[in-house]
């Protein structure tokens, strides 16, 4: 399972703001986090992957 944390959704997203992506994560319809660790919230990335291409075309790999 591919994860990703914070900082890689903000490599995703092309660079924004660590507060940006909590924004965004907490948004209603964000995928849910596979867990939540010591170092915070983790995602599969292909959902978050998925939610970019649906949501935010322009910064779709």
């Amino acid at each position: 399972m591919d994860l990703v944390g914070v900082a890689e959704i903000r490599d995703m997203l092309g660079g924004i703001s660590r507060q940006r992506v909590n924004v965004i994560t907490n948004t209603k319809g964000f995928p849910d986090p596979v867990a939540t660790l010591a170092m915070g919230k983790v995602w599969r990335r292909r959902d978050v992957a998925r939610w970019i291409t649906e949501h935010r075309p322009d910064q779709a790999d």
